[in-house]
């Protein structure tokens, strides 16, 4: 849906979010502006916005809402991403944009708030042309391309029980009782040294540590982050093979 609003003496423009265009980047609450329509039609929208910007005596947009959404003409190399707006007009254009995909060779990015925050903040200037603007495509990756791809195995793993009906039969005891199963036939692996079990049963592993968390009323990747809060800044030193924390030393 695209909403038509009218900011009282400002101005009047379109979006699809109202409240992350005009509440939070332009910084308008709700009752500082109104709207004046609403239609899942881009064409009519686009022009009904030049129609009352001129006949209200606002400026007019030089290009169309039309031409703007999902038709960026987003750039892409193998190590940039290049937007076709100057580093003051991206963070709108983005926001307009939201839910737009595109393919690298580091994966596939879209634009949500998150990932539209991070383009902002890192975004540079070409050197060639000061109307457009660029990211660097594995930082992009570095930071939205592998969590995601991690995190979605973890909800493939929840859907998966979810499915089976573990989460409604099933107790965190009886997964613990299976993670211990899961433990011992790791163990036995690692003593034949039997690569492909030793990965199977690691695999296995996370994927009853994932439902005993879903059955405790925690997240997988909540219980791992925490934990890597803990030791990211834990001192200690290696032991016979083991490392053991400062005060335990």
């Amino acid at each position: 849906m695209y909403y038509l609003y009218h900011i009282p003496g400002k101005k009047i423009g379109v979006t699809r979010d109202l409240n992350s265009r005009v509440t939070r980047q332009q910084g308008y609450s709700a009752d500082e502006y109104e709207v004046l329509l609403t239609s899942d039609d881009i064409d009519y929208i686009s022009d009904k916005e030049i129609e009352l910007q001129k006949s209200y005596g606002y400026k007019v947009d030089i290009k169309p809402y039309k031409t703007l959404f999902n038709q960026m003409n987003i750039n892409v190399t193998e190590q940039t991403t290049t937007f076709p707006v100057p580093l003051n007009k991206l963070k709108g254009q983005l926001m307009d944009n939201i839910g737009l995909k595109w393919p690298t060779d580091n994966g596939v990015f879209k634009l949500d708030h998150q990932t539209i925050d991070w383009i902002y903040k890192n975004a540079k200037t070409s050197m060639f042309n000061v109307n457009r603007c660029y990211i660097y495509n594995k930082a992009y990756a570095n930071e939205f391309v592998k969590q995601d791809t991690e995190s979605n195995r973890f909800n493939d793993i929840r859907q998966w029980a979810k499915d089976k009906g573990i989460y409604k039969s099933g107790d965190s005891r009886t997964q613990f009782v299976k993670l211990m199963e899961e433990a011992g036939e790791l163990a036995q692996a690692i003593l034949k040294n039997d690569e492909p079990e030793v990965i199977d049963a690691i695999g296995d592993m996370v994927v009853v540590l994932t439902n005993l968390a879903e059955l405790r009323g925690h997240k997988i990747e909540k219980c791992i982050d925490s934990a890597y809060n803990v030791i990211k800044s834990r001192q200690g030193r290696m032991i016979n093979g083991t490392f053991v924390k400062k005060e335990s030393l």
